[in-house]
């Protein structure tokens, strides 16, 4: 018999309906038994007839009963059905076996953060920018007020392009610092570099295309690639950026970082990008251009981009990770109209747009003018732990025992060893004593090239030199 429980905090009719749902699981009322009217079993309860009614109809509706005109409402014979499931499975399935999903996911890991995950006291990571107190407070306006000034139509499905208002502001950031000149219908926004390569594969190439990436290079890079089925060949690299004429001569596409090459550090020499863009003209390639920390330049202004030379044959990628922060994850795609419109699509069937009040913030923390304002803070900083990081690696001795490159432009530097050298040793040795490296074996496909990629974006001056002195004393 049911009853109500008066100082049951649930609903009357949500007692009532775990008390018959549990009488027809448990077995108290048996498959194809009658259930008592509903005005009779009102009476019975002391509750109202409008009550059961309710229960019966949501018994009715997750299919505990069945209901005629002539038979009144009775248990369905659900009881059978689940008994023999059980029978039959025992567990959920098994997700498929991914090995390269696997491989891939460790080898990232092992590139980002290094296979010991342990606290140091100096961490040279060559992947994360400066931020401090007065960009958190800016970021905290510039979302307050985004937050005040929408209405409700923000909140509807938006425009897979991205926010215009944004692609506006980086337009025009582009026209004025970059010397690329666009329409907004030439950018698309998306999520981070990887997101745009995985755009890219989806929507301009086909599985078993032959792609080539730069080698050492950016290995979220090949890995997003070859998660897509695309056949990854390695293009060496040299001290004038990649080599042109190891490309694979079947490639579809072309992922380099002209500007800073990503692990090495280069520039990519103007005769090798004249050589890299008319090879692509000529053998119908598309170029993804990796301008990734390119705006960091210690010598003179930021290069000239390949794509505001050939823009039909590359895209360019841009991201705020490292002009900003890697947590606000918005990047973009800039490329011809065709090919934009593209990505557009798939953009619009797999990830629709991304989260429109990251979108708002951004608009209003570059409109307001906090963009540029950090960014001319952090280019202060940057500079000062550059130098630091240069005059310590000569003082040191280091610079005598290896090859220093890619100091002109960027947040990282390479340090090179000769190819018998054990870098993985050093790396360990260095962690071992409070100092995270980065050596260059994760960067590379079949390079054999070694050394160590250091970062200094988040080391101060003074950690800097205490840092590379104690390096200095582990190994030389």
């Amino acid at each position: 018999m049911m009853k109500v429980i008066r100082n049951d905090k649930r609903p009357i009719w949500q007692q009532l309906l775990d008390q018959a749902i549990h009488n027809i699981t448990s077995g108290i009322w048996a498959p194809g038994e009658l259930l008592i009217p509903t005005r009779e079993l009102a009476h019975m309860v002391g509750v109202s007839r409008s009550t059961i009614q309710i229960v019966y109809e949501e018994l009715l509706s997750r299919g505990y009963t069945v209901t005629s005109r002539r038979g009144g409402t009775r248990v369905s014979n659900w009881r059978q059905v689940t008994e023999s499931t059980k029978e039959i499975i025992t567990d959920g399935p098994l997700p498929p076996s991914l090995p390269l999903l696997n491989s891939a996911v460790d080898q990232l890991h092992d590139w980002f953060r290094g296979k010991e995950q342990r606290e140091v006291d100096i961490d040279f990571s060559p992947h994360e920018p400066y931020l401090d107190g007065q960009f958190q407070k800016n970021w905290r306006q510039s979302l307050l007020h985004a937050s005040a000034e929408m209405d409700l139509s923000s909140w509807a499905y938006g425009n897979p392009y991205g926010f215009t208002p944004l692609r506006e502001e980086i337009q025009r950031y582009l026209s004025l610092e970059r010397g690329i000149h666009i329409q907004t219908n030439q950018i698309l926004l998306t999520s981070g570099a990887q997101h745009s390569i995985d755009l890219i594969a989806q929507a301009l190439l086909a599985d078993g295309n032959t792609v080539s990436v730069e080698d050492p290079g950016f290995p979220s890079a090949w890995m997003a690639m070859k998660y897509r089925r695309m056949n990854v060949v390695p293009v060496p690299v040299d001290e004038y950026g990649l080599v042109v004429e190891h490309i694979h001569p079947q490639s579809k596409l072309i992922f380099a970082t002209p500007s800073h090459q990503c692990a090495v550090g280069v520039v990519m020499s103007e005769p090798r990008r004249q050589q890299l863009l008319h090879k692509a003209a000529q053998e119908k390639f598309w170029i993804i251009e990796d301008d990734y920390d390119s705006e960091f330049r210690y010598r003179g202004e930021p290069l000239p981009t390949l794509f505001s030379q050939a823009s039909n044959n590359t895209l360019y990628l841009m991201s705020f990770s490292k002009m900003i922060a890697p947590g606000i994850r918005i990047s973009a795609i800039v490329g011809s109209v065709e090919s934009i419109a593209q990505l557009a699509k798939v953009q619009e069937l797999t990830y629709r747009h991304l989260p429109i009040m990251d979108q708002l913030t951004l608009t209003h923390f570059i409109k307001n003018g906090h963009f540029m304002r950090h960014m001319r803070r952090v280019r202060n900083v940057y500079r000062r732990r550059h130098e630091a990081m240069t005059k310590a690696i000569m003082a040191s001795g280091l610079g005598e025992r290896f090859t220093l490159s890619g100091v002109e432009t960027g947040l990282h530097m390479l340090l090179e060893a000769e190819e018998s050298y054990d870098e993985e040793n050093v790396t360990k040795l260095a962690l071992q004593q409070g100092i995270r490296i980065y050596p260059l074996g994760p960067y590379c496909l079949e390079s054999k090239r070694k050394g160590w990629v250091l970062g200094f974006a988040k080391v101060d001056e003074t950690s800097i030199e205490q840092g590379i002195y104690r390096l200095a004393e582990l190994i030389l």
